[in-house]
Parts: structure tokens; C-alpha cells; sequence
């Protein structure tokens, strides 16, 4: 994927777009890639870099849900378990099989939780990923040598998805681009564009990067910005009524001392009745998450210190060792877009996670709720309503079954951290044959090689130091000190492949700087 050939792309289409999607996070991409592969004339556009909203910020789990099956959401599970199971078939170099336990310290918990489970399991059906089952004292902390032994009776073990939030997302974008679907980030939409009815005919729009302004027009334009999908409503409708709760989630990153099996943590109801997890990822620890109703949404949440203690706190009656603030190496925020329940008092723990397919009288289409895991059946959803709007051609949803870009099953995810890549990983590794210079590891403690900085310049629409060191690869999540101490190498590198100058660098390395500030933790 190169920015500039899809920005020719753009120019030299005279005829309006078949469908036109406003947000580049999981729900906008895999829209773009169910219409861009039933054959439809697709354009997505960002207003910033794929994924840089809540779509990077999850606790990485492609799951079904325990808790909504607690609440007695049998639908959402349902459907949440068959696409856990597509992710893993369609994308097996981006989602693995995690085994989870749940430890229990009362002895009615293993019964429970075991019978829960097991419906849990028998949902998922043919595309269930393993059995549930009952463990020892013993056997619990053989699999968490860390976990707290005080009162410990045993636990259940079961399975879901784990997977790489953002580099799905950037698979996402290749696979729609190998459809021939054009996707810009850095490119907002600024109105929208309705003809003498009244209905909408395409958007007006402005790259970022150079500041012009682009009139396009589109048979079907779907608003699919999450948290902000209400400010994009108001471009249609000034006066319409907000329907969007953002929630804000944290999440603590930590070293794997704290959990150094491939076993990951979840405990299913904390003491204000939350679910916790503490999940290996990248060789790091990630804890969380939190759910707090948020106001009105940002681009950059930040991690309240309440927030923070209370991971801590939790984590600590779990673990051997309390975790504490000296051991975080990054923190990181996200908000859910999660649809606002009718009346007052919900707190956002109890607010559905089904999405919602809206239409407008304009014609404008809307995608709200839902989460990472059920990504696919959204788009599949709201494209159907798409071929409606926009009357086209009748043509049936393809991606049950349709490989992710970089479809790689035989890439071990757990030990290999250039899998994530794919079958792209060996193209990325014929760079450093041709060109030695570029095997120079850059971060040992990330991992960073300089021939992935190259890569992502080259062929994954890279356009900021934060783009590279927090979605191509993880850096900032994983690490933050240690992103800002490779950050300058990092820009030079950038501006090298970019043609850019000093001055470009040293504004990067500002901006950086402020972002990731962020992810740090104050002493």
C-alpha cells in the first residue's frame, strides 16, 4: 500500500464511489473490506492513521464473551463465538488459541464457573478452539507460578482468541486494497453533500497532508467513526439527538515476570463487579481493563489515577507480588463506542455490546456497538443495508471464508515476533539481503529492526513516528521509555525513506514526545 497510488487513485474517478466509508478503525475496515470484495467500488477514509482510536487500545482478545453469557445475553455470545472462530481460521498469523484460568478461592466457584464454561463451549460449536475443564490447587499453580496460593481451592481452565489489535487492522487495509479499494488515512471528512431532495450524494473531504479539498461523490456513505460517529450524524442531521456512551478502558502493561507461563488470568468479577484479565502479550504482561462512562470523546484518552490503582490493586490480590507503579512500562487508554441505553442509570458495564445498523432519512448509514471480535458480521450487516441505499447490484458477502491479507498458518505467534507480518514477513527479510544495513536491531527490549521502520514506510502508509512505533509495530504499548529513547533513530530513518529534512524530524520527535507522555507513568 502506497498513499500516493491511492491518492491517483482518487483523482481518476470520475464516477461516484459504490460505497464510501468515513473511519479506518475495525468496524470502518472490514466494511471496506466486505464491499471492495463483493466488488464494489470502495473508499475509506481516515481522518488520522488506521486504528489510531479504540481499535489499537483493546485487551487484545478475540472473544465470545463469559460475561455476557453471565448476563444472559445468549445472541451476543452466540454470535461473538462463530467470528472468534472465522478470526482464527481467516487470520491464524494475527489470532492464536489463549488458555485462560480462572482461579478460585471459594469451593462453590469451580463448580460454577465449570458449568457456565461448558455451556460456553458447547456454543461455540464446530468452531470451538478447546474444553473447559477443572484444575487442581496443584495443577493452578503449576500453570500460574505467580498466583497467590492463600485460600486457593483450584480453578477452571478454558480457551479464547488472542490476537494484534492494530496490525489486524493494517491486514485489513491490504486486504481490502488487494480488492482494489482505495484507503486514506490522514484525510478527514469535513461535510456531507445532498442533492435537491435532500439525499446524500457523496462528502466533501481534506487531506491532511497537503490541505486540499476534494468534492466525492458516492452511491452509499456509511459513517463507521466509533466514539465520534455522532459528530459525523450531526454533518446530516444538526440537531439529532447524541447516541453514542463513550466508556474508557486502561489497560497496564507490565514485565512477564508477573506471569511467565503462557497461561493468562481472568477473573470474573472484581469487587465492583467488573471482569479483570492479566493476558501474556508480546512478551509483556497486559492488565486490565476498567470501564468508566466518559462524557464526550477524545483522540487521546488518558488514564485516570483511580483507574490505575485500582488495576493494581486488583491484580495484587491475585499475584504473589503486588504490582506497583515502578513496574508499569506503559499505559494505555481506549474508549468504547458503546450505543446509549434508553433512560438514565445504566452504568456502561451493563450498556449491550450489540451494534446497531442505522439509516437517516438522507440516507446516511450508520454503524454503532459491537466490538473487535464480531468486526466481520458488522460489515456484513451494514454493507447489506449499503446495496439497498445506494441500489446496487445485488451481490452476496464473501468473507466467511476469505483469508486475511498475510494468511500464514504455519508462523508460530507465540515465539516468532515478525509473524505478525505473515507471509510479508519473508519479503521483509529479502530487504535485509539485498541491504545488510537494515538487520541493525534498533530495540532489543521491543524487538525493532531497522528493516521494519523501511517496510512500514514503503508498504504500510507509515506517515509519523507515532504511526510506526505504535501500529506497525508495538512499542508504545509495550514499552513507552523505551519507544521514546529509539524514537529519534526511528524518525531519521522515516525521513530518509519519506525524503524529508531535519526540520521534519524534530517536529516528529515533538509530537511524539507529547503523545507518549501519555503511556508513562509518572513517578
Amino acid at each position: 500500500m502506497k498513499r500516493e497510488k491511492m491518492l491517483k487513485r482518487l483523482k481518476k474517478q470520475k464516477e461516484p464511489w459504490d460505497v464510501v466509508v468515513i473511519g479506518g478503525g475495525a468496524t470502518g475496515l472490514g466494511v471496506a473490506v466486505d464491499a471492495a470484495s463483493r466488488g464494489y467500488k470502495t473508499l475509506l477514509l481516515e481522518q488520522h492513521d488506521f486504528a489510531k482510536g479504540t481499535s489499537s487500545r483493546s485487551t487484545k482478545l478475540v472473544h465470545g464473551g463469559v460475561r455476557y453469557l453471565q448476563q444472559g445475553d445468549i445472541s451476543l455470545v452466540l454470535e461473538a463465538l462463530k467470528e472468534r472462530g472465522l478470526m482464527i481460521q481467516n487470520a491464524p498469523h494475527l489470532v492464536k488459541n489463549q488458555a485462560f484460568i480462572i482461579p478460585n478461592y471459594e469451593w462453590w466457584d469451580g463448580p460454577f464457573y465449570q458449568v457456565g464454561l461448558k455451556v460456553y463451549d458447547l456454543m461455540s460449536g464446530k468452531l470451538g478452539i478447546g474444553s473447559s475443564k477443572r484444575l487442581s490447587k496443584d495443577e493452578t499453580v503449576e500453570h500460574i507460578p505467580t498466583i497467590d496460593q492463600n485460600g486457593l481451592k483450584g480453578g477452571v481452565v478454558y480457551y479464547d482468541g488472542q490476537f494484534d489489535d492494530a496490525r489486524m487492522a493494517l491486514s485489513l487495509a491490504k486486504t481490502a486494497h488487494q480488492y482494489n479499494g482505495v484507503l486514506l488515512n490522514y484525510f478527514e471528512v469535513t461535510g456531507l453533500e445532498k442533492n435537491e431532495e435532500g439525499i446524500i450524494s457523496g462528502l466533501k473531504a481534506k487531506d491532511c497532508e497537503s490541505g486540499k479539498h476534494y468534492s466525492i461523490q458516492a452511491r452509499s456513505v456509511i459513517n463507521a467513526t466509533g466514539v465520534f460517529a455522532d459528530k459525523v450524524k450531526k454533518m446530516d442531521e444538526p440537531d439529532v439527538k447524541s447516541m453514542i456512551q463513550p466508556s474508557q478502558g486502561i489497560h497496564l502493561v507490565v514485565s512477564k515476570e508477573f506471569l511467565p507461563d503462557k497461561y493468562a488470568i481472568m477473573v470474573p468479577q472484581t469487587k465492583d463487579g467488573r471482569v479483570m484479565f492479566a493476558v501474556p502479550w508480546h512478551d509483556k504482561v497486559v492488565l486490565g481493563t476498567t470501564d468508566t462512562m466518559k462524557e464526550k470523546p477524545e483522540l487521546e484518552p488518558e488514564a485516570q489515577d483511580q483507574e490505575i490503582d485500582f488495576i493494581l490493586e486488583t491484580a495484587g490480590q491475585y499475584l504473589t507480588k503486588q504490582p506497583t507503579r515502578a513496574d508499569i512500562l506503559s499505559v494505555f487508554s481506549g474508549l468504547r463506542p458503546l450505543a446509549k441505553p434508553e433512560g438514565d442509570g445504566k452504568s456502561t458495564k451493563e450498556i449491550s455490546r450489540h451494534h446497531k445498523v442505522m439509516i437517516s432519512q438522507s440516507g446516511l448509514i450508520t454503524i454503532i456497538g459491537g466490538k473487535w471480535t464480531t468486526y466481520r458480521k458488522m460489515a456484513e450487516d451494514t454493507v447489506d443495508n449499503a446495496m439497498l441505499i445506494g441500489a446496487l447490484p445485488e451481490r452476496k458477502c464473501i468473507t466467511m471464508n476469505l483469508p486475511v491479507s498475510g494468511y500464514d498458518k504455519n508462523l508460530d505467534l507465540t515465539t516468532d515476533p515478525l509473524a505478525v507480518y505473515g507471509t510479508e514477513k519473508y519479503q521483509l527479510l529479502e530487504l535485509e539481503e539485498e541491504n545488510p544495513a537494515l538487520a541493525e536491531v534498533i530495540s532489543e527490549t521491543l524487538p525493532l529492526r531497522k528493516s521494519q521502520v523501511v517496510w512500514a514506510v514503503k508498504h504500510e502508509m507509515a506517515r509519523s513516528v507515532e504511526d510506526m512505533l505504535a501500529r506497525r509495530v508495538r512499542g508504545l504499548f509495550l514499552d513507552a521509555r523505551e519507544s521514546l529513547r529509539v524514537s529519534e533513530k526511528v524518525a531519521e530513518i522515516m525521513a530518509e525513506e519519506l525524503g524529508e529534512g531535519s526540520d521534519w524530524v524534530d517536529n516528529q520527535l515533538e509530537e511524539f514526545n507529547e503523545v507518549a507522555g501519555k503511556y508513562v507513568i509518572k513517578d
